[in-house]
C-alpha cells in the first residue's frame, strides 16, 4: 500500500470518527430505548453537545491508535499527528512485536535475580529506582540514584554514557542513525574536552543513554541481539492528553504496581528481541520513559539477563544457586557489574580462568573492555582485578567499595599511556599474573616462572636465577626487586637516571547518591543548608617515579621527609613532594597507579 493510500485511509478513520453514529436499537432492556429517546429529544442542550463531542474525541483518538498500530509509516518520523509522534508510532511498533514471557522463564528469571527468599525491602528498592539524569546543572550529566542495591546498573550505565559524551560527543548532534562501525566504534577527535558537563544539551545526554543501553545490552547478546525489556499495560495502549506528560502517564499507570513474585513479574513484563543496532536505538528511545519511571534500573538489569540468556549467565557463574541481588542488602553482585561491563555475568575480576585441579576452575573477564573496574578490595588484599578492567579502552572506570558503586574517568585518553618502562613493566606483569594460579596471591611455580623468562625475554644471570627458584615457588616482590636491579640490556628495568617517568593528571569521580554538598551550600537566616545533590569532585593526581628499588619496594610516602636521591641534586621539580590528601578513593586509585598522590577542593570524594 502506497504512501498517499495510508494516509486517506487515515483521513478517513478520523472523518468517521467525528460522524454522529446512530445508536443500536437495544430490544433487551425498554428503558434503554426510553434513555435514547430522552438524548435525541435534547440533543441541542449544552449538556448534550459537550457529553457527545468528548465521546468523538474519544472514538477519534481510538481510531487514530488503532490506525498507527495497522500503518505505522503514515506518521512522518519527527512529526506529531494529534497526541501521537514519532515516539509513539515506534512504541506501538515495539507492543506488536513484543511477547510475553513464560511461566517458566519469569520464575527463573525471578529465582536467579532475587533467590526464593527476598524481602519486600530488597523488592521496594529495585522497584523504585529511574534512570534518570540529574536535575542539578553541575552533575547533569550524572544518573541520580534514590534508592540503595541498583547502583551497580547505574554505575555501569554510567560509565558507558561518559564513554559517549566525553569521546564521541560529535555522534550525538541530533544524528538518531548509528555511526557504520557501530556503537563507538572508532575516536575521530583528539582534543581533550573541557569540564563544562553543565552546558550539556538535554538531547545530547537522552542520546548517550540510549547508545549507551543499545551497547551495554549488544555485548550482552554477543553482538548479535539486544532484548529489551518494557511493561504492559491495559489494551497495550497509554492514553494521551493535552498538558499531560509522557512521565506523568507512566508514573499514573504505575501507581499499586507491586513486583512481589515471578507472576506479578509475568503480568506485566513483555520483550522484545532486536538483531538490528538501529532498531535496538528506535525501540530504546521510543521506551525510554519505561526506564526513566521507578521500574527502570530493574527493567534494564532484566534486558541485560535476557540478551545474554538466562541459561548462559548461569553457565557463567560459578555458584549458580545465589541470587545476583546479595542479601541482607539488596546490592547488586559483582556478577551484574561484569555482565553490563563485558558481556558476561563471571563473578571475579582476575584475567581470564583459574583452575582450581581436578577439572575445576573459576571464571573471571576474558577479553578487553571498553570501560573497567577498580575496587577497594584490592586495596585491602581481598582480590586482585585483571588488566582487562583495570586497563580498558577509555580511561573510565566503575569503583566499587563493600556497599557502593561510582564511577571514576578522565578526560584525556593520555592518562593510560604508558612510556617505555612501564610498557616494558606491565608486559613482565601480564606474563607473571598469566601464571599465577593462587588467585591474585603473586606466586608461580617454578616451571611458570622459566616460561614468563622466556616470553619476556629476561636473561637473568645463573646465581640471581638460582636463588630465586630455590623455594621452589617465585614471589613477585623478590621477583620485582631482581627486575628493578637488572639492567635494561638483559631485559630488566635498571635506569641510569632514576627517573621512571613521573606523572600529572586530573581525574574525576562521580557518586549518583544525593548527598549533602557544602561546597554548593545556601544561606539562609538559619545558617548554612547544604544542597542535597549528587557529587561530582575533581582530582589531581600526581604519580611520583620510583627513586630506586629500596624505597619502591619500602613503598615510601611521597610526603615523608626528602630521601638521599634529593641531597644528590635530582631535578627539584620531580623530587619536591607534592601536597596531598587522603580518602578510600586514593587507595583505590593506588592500585591503577602505585604510590599516587592525590588532591581536590573542598568535601573529600565519597565512594560509599
Amino acid at each position: 500500500m502506497g504512501e498517499r493510500g495510508e494516509d486517506e485511509d487515515l483521513q478517513m478513520a478520523i472523518r468517521m470518527s467525528m460522524q454522529r453514529a446512530t445508536p443500536e436499537t437495544k430490544r433487551s432492556k425498554p428503558q434503554d430505548a426510553a434513555a435514547g429517546a430522552v438524548s435525541e429529544s435534547s440533543e441541542d442542550s449544552p449538556e448534550s453537545k459537550t457529553r457527545r463531542r468528548e465521546l468523538m474525541a474519544a472514538a477519534a483518538e481510538k481510531r487514530i491508535a488503532a490506525a498507527v498500530r495497522v500503518l505505522p509509516s503514515s506518521l512522518p518520523p519527527g512529526k506529531k499527528s494529534g497526541e501521537l509522534g514519532r515516539r509513539e508510532e515506534l512504541r506501538l511498533k515495539s507492543v506488536n512485536s513484543s511477547k510475553e514471557l513464560s511461566a517458566e522463564e519469569a520464575n527463573q528469571l525471578f529465582s536467579m535475580v532475587f533467590g526464593n527468599e527476598v524481602s519486600k525491602g530488597i523488592l521496594a528498592q529495585w522497584s523504585n529506582q529511574g534512570i534518570r539524569f540529574s536535575s542539578d546543572p553541575v552533575t547533569s550529566m550524572g544518573l541520580v540514584q534514590h534508592e540503595g542495591g541498583p547502583c551497580g546498573v547505574l554505575a555501569a550505565i554510567q560509565a558507558f554514557v561518559l564513554k559517549h559524551i566525553i569521546f564521541f560527543s560529535d555522534e550525538l548532534k541530533d544524528v538518531p542513525c548509528l555511526p557504520q562501525k557501530g556503537l563507538g566504534a572508532s575516536f575521530k577527535s583528539l582534543s581533550v574536552p573541557s569540564y563544562t558537563f553543565s552546558s550539556l544539551p538535554e538531547g545530547v545526554k537522552v542520546r548517550a543513554l540510549v547508545r549507551s543501553m543499545a551497547e551495554i545490552l549488544f555485548s550482552c547478546g554477543s553482538n548479535r541481539r539486544a532484548v529489551i525489556a518494557t511493561l504492559s499495560f491495559p489494551e497495550n495502549h497509554i492514553p494521551r492528553f493535552e498538558g499531560i506528560s509522557e512521565d506523568e502517564v507512566i508514573a499514573k499507570s504505575l501507581q499499586g504496581l507491586s513486583i512481589e513474585s515471578a507472576v506479578d513479574l509475568q503480568k506485566v513484563l513483555r520483550v522484545e528481541t532486536c538483531t538490528s543496532q538501529t532498531t535496538a536505538l528506535q525501540r530504546l528511545e521510543a521506551n525510554l520513559p519505561f526506564f526513566q519511571s521507578r521500574m527502570g534500573a530493574l527493567l534494564f538489569l532484566i534486558s541485560a539477563l535476557l540478551s545474554r540468556g538466562l541459561d548462559l549467565v548461569q553457565s557463567d557463574r560459578d555458584d549458580p544457586s545465589l541470587p545476583l541481588v546479595t542479601a541482607p542488602f539488596g546490592h547488586a553482585s559483582q556478577e551484574i557489574v561484569n555482565l553490563l561491563l563485558c558481556g558476561e555475568a563471571v563473578p571475579n575480576v582476575f584475567d581470564g580462568r583459574m583452575d582450581l585441579g581436578g577439572g575445576m576452575f573459576l571464571k573471571g573477564i576474558s577479553r578487553d573492555v571498553e570501560v573497567g573496574f577498580l575496587t577497594l578490595l584490592e586495596s585491602l588484599n581481598f582480590c586482585k582485578v585483571g588488566q582487562h578492567l583495570k586497563s580498558p579502552k577509555w580511561p573510565i572506570w566503575v569503583v566499587g567499595s563493600e556497599s557502593h558503586y561510582t564511577v571514576l574517568f578522565a578526560l584525556d585518553p593520555s592518562v593510560q599511556s604508558e612510556n617505555e618502562l612501564e610498557g616494558r613493566e606491565t608486559q613482565i606483569r601480564k606474563a607473571f599474573d598469566a601464571q599465577d594460579q593462587s588467585g591474585g596471591g603473586g606466586f608461580i611455580s617454578v616451571e611458570g616462572f622459566h616460561q614468563v623468562l622466556r616470553e619476556t625475554d629476561i636473561k637473568f644471570p645463573p646465581e640471581k636465577l638460582e636463588h630465586l627458584c630455590s623455594a621452589g615457588f617465585i614471589v613477585w616482590s623478590e621477583f620485582w626487586q631482581v627486575i628493578l636491579d637488572l639492567d635494561k640490556s638483559l631485559g630488566g628495568l635498571k635506569d641510569s637516571s632514576g627517573l621512571m617517568g613521573k606523572k600529572v593528571f586530573d581525574l574525576y569521580h562521580f557518586n549518583g547518591i544525593a548527598k549533602s554538598d557544602l561546597n554548593g551550600s545556601q544561606v539562609n537566616s538559619a545558617g548554612e543548608t547544604p544542597l542535597q545533590r549528587p557529587r561530582l569532585t575533581k582530582l589531581r593526581v600526581s604519580v611520583p617515579p620510583r627513586w630506586t628499588p629500596e624505597e619502591f619496594m619500602a613503598d615510601v610516602k611521597v610526603s615523608s621527609a626528602p630521601s638521599a636521591s634529593d641531597s644528590a641534586g635530582k631535578d627539584n621539580e620531580v623530587s619536591k613532594p607534592e601536597p596531598s590528601q587522603h580518602a578510600p578513593l586514593v587507595d583505590c586509585i593506588r592500585t591503577r597507579w602505585a604510590r599516587a598522590t592525590c588532591s581536590w577542593f573542598g568535601d573529600p570524594p565519597s565512594i560509599v
